[in-house]
């Protein structure tokens, strides 16, 4: 589109100009807005799965527009009387630091999935800072002004600083939400079973102890995709080409590895 995508626009790519502040807040207004369309489709809700900055795509008037539906899922309700929309899956989809670590760990998706994307995207629309470890630097941060401050990105004007607090103290409060959630889910219901089947490397069939994120969003073992991409341009998984060659470490894969491990 137009005005490229909204990862263009905050990384400045050619040299654009910075995004005002108040853009910033529109367009997190119309993402959180197009997630409830997803979410609350009929029959089913769909459920997007890759929500991050490349995926928004801004028109010559900066009005936002999601892409990449392509990995989106409908999703049935569990039961008639049930509240969740859930899906369990067998290979986790999405871009790393986007995904929900609930879906890391347990495989489960639901519109909560899009909503933690959608956390971590409206941080990068105020600091304007790669998605790696920017829930950490926040978490760190926002008790104390002067180093809360200095993580916004300060090119795009002069903030309303008890708007930007309540935005990024919201983000923060449902991290935390979350982990306490897991602990109770693991604490809970427990009983023997064989390991959850992302934990499966697609390639050696076996539980990974190096689990890395490949360029098709697949996570494999270490050692099991170097020996892959040293010979093959496409993915093991979809037999698509593969945009690069990178793998990154999908760390909180390889924790609840090892928790499942040290819980048998």
């Amino acid at each position: 589109m137009e005005s490229g995508s909204l990862d263009d626009r905050l990384m400045q790519v050619n040299d654009t100009p910075a995004m005002p502040w108040f853009e910033r807040f529109r367009i997190a207004f119309e993402i959180a807005s197009a997630l409830v369309f997803l979410h609350k489709s009929k029959p089913r809700p769909i459920i997007h799965r890759d929500l991050k900055p490349g995926n928004i795509l801004l028109d010559h008037n900066f009005v936002s527009k999601l892409e990449d539906i392509g990995l989106s899922t409908m999703v049935n309700l569990e039961d008639a009387s049930s509240k969740l929309t859930v899906l369990k899956e067998t290979s986790l989809v999405g871009t790393l630091c986007y995904i929900d670590p609930e879906y890391q760990r347990t495989g489960i998706i639901s519109p909560k999935s899009d909503v933690y994307s959608l956390g971590i995207v409206i941080l990068q629309l105020i600091t304007a800072k790669s998605p790696i470890g920017i829930t950490q630097k926040v978490e760190e941060t926002i008790v104390d002004d002067a180093e809360f401050m200095a993580l916004w990105d300060v090119k795009a004007g002069t903030w309303p600083m008890s708007e930007t607090r309540t935005d990024q103290t919201l983000k923060i409060r449902s991290s935390r939400l979350w982990k306490v959630v897991d602990k109770a889910q693991n604490s809970v219901g427990r009983t023997p079973s064989g390991p959850p089947s992302h934990f499966i490397c697609p390639l050696l069939k076996r539980v990974m102890n190096e689990p890395c994120v490949a360029a098709d969003g697949y996570t494999y073992n270490r050692e099991a995709i170097q020996d892959w991409l040293r010979e093959n341009d496409t993915s093991p998984v979809t037999n698509l080409p593969l945009p690069d060659k990178n793998i990154l470490a999908n760390c909180t894969l390889y924790s609840a590895i090892m928790e499942w491990k040290s819980s048998k």
